[in-house]
């Protein structure tokens, strides 16, 4: 792809790391005041972990961000939830986001 998306209105907020969350680029969801926590297959996620350190998790919120998907998804509006395996996949119950960029393997959505 000739363009880039990187650094377009991110939006990043430091939460507690449930103990569960032990990775980044996974979407995560709260679970606790002022905690996240990895989403399970189905759940609707409030953002991606873009950094882990010391029992915190930096998560991104809003802007561009590229996401792991277990197929391609189609270019525009989708209703997106998380996958099984730290993905997002498309759900009629997710939360309707832009898809701007999609490969068999991950996507780049704005939150």
């Amino acid at each position: 792809m000739n363009v880039n998306f990187n650094g377009y209105g991110e939006n990043v907020l430091t939460f507690i790391a449930d103990s569960g969350l032990t990775e980044t680029g996974v979407p995560v969801k709260i679970s606790d005041d002022g905690t996240v926590a990895k989403c399970g297959g189905n759940d609707n996620f409030c953002g991606v972990c873009v950094g882990l350190r010391n029992g915190y998790a930096a998560v991104q919120l809003a802007g561009y961000v590229r996401v792991a998907t277990a197929a391609k998804i189609e270019a525009g509006y989708k209703k997106l939830a998380a996958g099984n395996n730290g993905d997002v996949v498309v759900n009629s119950s997710g939360r309707e986001l832009l898809v701007v960029d999609s490969t068999a393997t991950e996507a780049g959505i704005i939150l």
